[in-house]
């Protein structure tokens, strides 16, 4: 059961695009009391959306509403606003996420927002995985995992521990966290922002949320100038402060991963556990699937999943973490392109490059690495493996895609999966024992 409270200011909210969030935003609202008028593109109504809240946007009489709750990939001003969009802002009308609904709909709690172009996702599960091992109470979601709306409050001394990306967090006006961490600024989704500009101003919002007397802590790296001129107070991360102790598991492999650890740690210590507790916690954290998933090895040749590497800045840290590489990449290319990959070209023995950017990929790395193209992730892994494979070496072949996995695949997951069934059945075929690590 969802613990609610009964709303101040939301009566009636409108909620256009039904996925995961719009869904949770709809079943939350409705068990408080909200009326509730819904709609997605799908044309039907989700079985958990009630038929008479069903209605079309060219019904819809957007001066009644106190809400538009709109899906996070749906543009609200960049590059262009969506129809619905335009026709909010024309009204007025607020245009909020499923997070701010949960901040205003449900009972308090602590909250901790965690954000930052990279390693949203490994720290907050590793705050999450940190304070269940303390023992207090705490839920996680957001961009990461299940959607806000449809998690309970944890409760006035529990955490809510939120990954929140640039998307939400412009759409989230009233929340007052106690902790943000931005871990770093990249560019990424500049379209949607307009920007550079936008995009570092989106990120901020993190920290115009925190409450008088809370924690802001932020990462190394460039683009922060203007934030820290705005935000004197924040807290800056250092890796070298992270414990030996807390450097050994496999699921943390490589640099950056240090930043994500430090983050975890001050995080929970304001949150009163103990360095050591959190250190003991960190040694046994199983890591995230996708985020350099170990998943196998045929001989002194191993398989990493790293299908959460969006963009080139992810890739990097992946590249840094490993030597004599086969490396897979390839989709669509993000604005940030391969010159951060590149970086790391000495420990890079290949690349193979797949999909929509194939030949967009191989351009920008000829030169500096020996690179192939090939339609599909199935032939690259197959070059890769018989390359790797023949030159009886230890070597590591590494999915690290740089880019956004829509040409080929429904998700960074969907194409995290198909490539370790592809793996499973490469060392299976081999004769190999299938050996999986973390």
């Amino acid at each position: 059961m969802i613990t609610t409270r009964t709303p101040d200011k939301l009566q009636k909210i409108a909620i256009f695009g039904l996925g995961r969030s719009g869904i949770a935003a709809a079943c939350l609202a409705l068990e408080c009391g909200l009326d509730v008028i819904a709609y997605d593109d799908s044309q039907k109504p989700p079985e958990a959306i009630p038929q008479e809240c069903w209605m079309k946007p060219s019904d819809w009489d957007f001066s009644a509403f106190d809400a538009l709750i709109l899906s996070p990939g749906i543009p609200h001003s960049y590059p262009e606003p969506h129809p619905i969009a335009q026709a909010a802002l024309e009204a007025n009308l607020p245009i909020l996420s499923d997070i701010e609904l949960s901040y205003q709909l449900q009972d308090p709690s602590k909250w901790v927002l965690i954000t930052g172009t990279n390693g949203k996702s490994t720290t907050t599960a590793l705050v999450g995985y940190i304070l269940s091992k303390a023992g207090i109470a705490n839920v996680i979601g957001g961009n990461l995992g299940p959607a806000l709306a449809g998690l309970h409050s944890p409760g006035p001394s529990g955490v809510r521990v939120v990954e929140i990306s640039s998307y939400q967090l412009e759409r989230t006006p009233s929340l007052q966290a106690d902790i943000a961490v931005i871990l770093n600024i990249t560019p990424d989704h500049l379209d949607r922002h307009g920007g550079m500009d936008g995009y570092i101003d989106a990120k901020e919002q993190a920290f115009q949320a925190v409450k008088s007397g809370g924690l802001k802590l932020r990462g190394g790296g460039d683009n922060f100038t203007q934030i820290d001129a705005r935000h004197p107070t924040t807290k800056r991360l250092s890796a070298e402060s992270v414990p030996m102790a807390a450097r050994n598991n496999p699921a943390l492999q490589g640099a950056h991963n240090l930043e994500n650890i430090a983050a975890a740690i001050a995080i929970c210590t304001a949150l009163d556990v103990s360095e050591t507790d959190c250190i003991s916690a960190i040694q046994t954290f199983p890591g995230l699937p996708h985020r350099l998933q170990p998943c196998g090895h045929c001989g002194p040749v191993h398989f990493i999943n790293d299908s959460k590497a969006t963009n080139g800045e992810a890739a990097s840290k992946a590249l840094a973490a490993f030597d004599d590489i086969y490396w897979l990449a390839g989709g669509i290319g993000k604005e940030d392109g391969l010159d951060a990959c590149l970086y790391y070209k000495d420990r890079i023995i290949a690349g193979y490059f797949y999909g929509r950017d194939a030949e967009r990929f191989s351009q920008d790395a000829s030169g500096q690495i020996k690179t192939m193209s090939f339609d599909d992730m199935e032939s690259a892994l197959g070059a890769a493996f018989a390359d790797a494979s023949s030159s009886g070496k230890a070597g590591t072949i590494l999915l690290s895609p740089a880019a956004a996995s829509f040409d080929q695949f429904t998700s960074f997951e969907a194409r995290g999966d198909a490539f370790m069934a592809l793996v499973s059945n490469i060392i299976n075929t081999d004769g190999q024992e299938v050996s999986y690590a973390g």
